[in-house]
């Protein structure tokens, strides 16, 4: 009865549970879960709530799994709760895919818990992780160099998509649950591959702390005492994480996905453990599929963002995401494949050129003139780098229109001698990401007439001999 009244004291003091919830509760058929299920059927009247059993077989040790599916079913068909039940090949799924047994049954059992609340209309499922799971999840993460986030453990409750789930049993002990199961007479079954140490967990249950309590007696309670204040400063520390967010990131949504943007120096001044958390929340914000979190990852970004070098660069974090400096300006975005290269050719003086991978549409015209009217025409552009002239009669056709190559060079105007494109775009500062999709006007002779946006060529200028000048001009268009 003690169990009872202190598992309903969590449900209560944490809000695990409202008038009128639907849980499912995960129930493997061990003594921990069956617990959880009879305590919740003992108090589902008093909490006003309604229960829904599920149990996967995970199909790994054969007719020892098959009974623990029998077991189950009629402990909840005793209770009168319904139970979905599945069967699922994971060892199948493990060959298939490469992934850890624990992982992959993880996945798949998950997956089947939030169908089957789905089913019922459930937004809560419950699970039987226990003070002990608490300490032994604690000391694994202590193990491989887990940040205060780690330490914190598994918390007792914890929002999931459309789901929450619960964690009633996370302050009582394993001691304590199996007094409750032999109290009531609760079938439960024992899994064999509990006692294999081949699952680091399992040798962190049965090796490590049974060897540390020889220096402590009272090791899980103060890993557990560990937890509580981990959980307590995480959470103040991600909410300060939040808060200097939405204060210098910028978020992009683009049909290309979502990017997030920040200012080095606005960074660069945050204490560190707050910039390793604020890269941590951003990772997780761009993509969120996967466990970004690592200390090397979330390390190896900060030195980027932090160098004083306003240099521009990129660094993959993961095939997915990558870091992009652009001098002061870094973004965190989605990997996209590098753009496809790409080349157009225009035959004759009056054109109109749409160019997708640039965003761009180039114009052409044939414009008739003498010296001074083209001299007044060069002096109306005010400097536009989105306009270019040049004198039609010394340009071999046909042009053509392409994305930057490797050892492309150019004579730029009001300059002696070749300059690399790579060059010019480092000396103009453009974004790497938006180099390859840069076009380039080239005329029969492979001579770069014009970069548009960023200059022009010392070919064929127009000059008081000129009497026919080729315009082109460069317009932004939306789509």
């Amino acid at each position: 009865m003690e169990l009872l009244k202190r598992v309903e004291k969590t449900i209560r003091d944490e809000r695990l549970v409202q008038a009128g919830d639907r849980i499912v509760v995960a129930v493997s058929g061990g003594p921990d879960s069956m617990a959880l299920l009879h305590v919740l059927f003992s108090l589902r009247e008093r909490l006003r709530i309604g229960l829904v059993a599920a149990h996967v077989n995970h199909r790994f040790r054969g007719a020892e799994s098959d009974r623990e599916a029998d077991i189950v079913a009629a402990f909840a068909e005793e209770l009168g709760v319904p139970c979905e039940m599945a069967s699922i090949d994971v060892p199948d799924y493990i060959a298939r895919t490469g992934m850890n047994p624990q992982a992959a049954a993880r996945e798949k059992r998950y997956a089947f818990l939030r169908e089957a609340a789905g089913r019922h209309g459930a937004k809560k499922i419950a699970l039987a992780h226990h003070a002990d799971d608490q300490a032994e999840t604690v000391l694994m993460r202590l193990l491989r160099g887990s940040g205060p986030s780690g330490l914190a453990g598994m918390p007792i409750v914890r929002a999931e998509k459309n789901l929450e789930l619960i964690r009633p049993l996370l302050r009582i002990y394993k001691s304590e649950i199996e007094c409750h199961c032999a109290d009531y007479g609760l079938p439960v079954c024992r899994d064999s591959s509990n006692e294999s140490r081949k699952y680091f967990r399992n040798e962190i249950r049965l090796d490590v702390i049974p060897f540390l309590r020889q220096y402590s007696d009272r090791l899980p309670e103060s890993l557990n005492r560990l937890a509580e204040i981990a959980r307590a400063e995480d959470e103040w520390m991600e909410a300060e994480t939040r808060r200097t967010f939405a204060e210098i990131v910028s978020v992009r949504h683009a049909g290309d996905g979502t990017e997030c943007v920040l200012e080095s120096a606005s960074f660069a001044v945050l204490p560190i453990a707050l910039q390793r958390r604020l890269i941590k929340l951003i990772l997780n914000y761009v993509f969120s599929e996967a466990d970004l979190s690592d200390f090397a990852r979330i390390e190896s970004a900060r030195s980027v963002i932090v160098r004083e070098r306003r240099e521009a660069l990129t660094l993959d974090l993961h095939d997915k995401v990558k870091l992009v400096r652009e001098y002061g300006t870094v973004r965190f975005v989605q990997a996209l494949p590098d753009p496809e290269p790409y080349a157009y050719a225009i035959t004759r003086p009056d054109a109109r050129l749409r160019l997708p991978e640039a965003g761009l549409t180039l114009e052409c015209s044939l414009l008739e003139t003498d010296g001074a009217s083209a001299a007044r025409l060069l002096a109306d552009r005010n400097g536009s780098r989105d306009e270019a002239y040049f004198d039609y009669d010394r340009v071999p056709y046909p042009l053509s229109v392409r994305s930057r190559q490797p050892g492309d060079r150019m004579n730029p105007f009001g300059l002696k001698g070749t300059k690399k494109v790579k060059d010019m775009f480092v000396d103009e500062k453009l974004p790497p990401a938006a180099r390859q999709r840069i076009p380039l006007v080239l005329d029969a002779a492979g001579r770069i007439l014009w970069i548009p946006g960023v200059r022009r060529s010392a070919h064929a200028p127009v000059s008081e001999t000129t009497t026919r000048v080729l315009a082109m001009k460069v317009r932004s268009f939306e789509g």
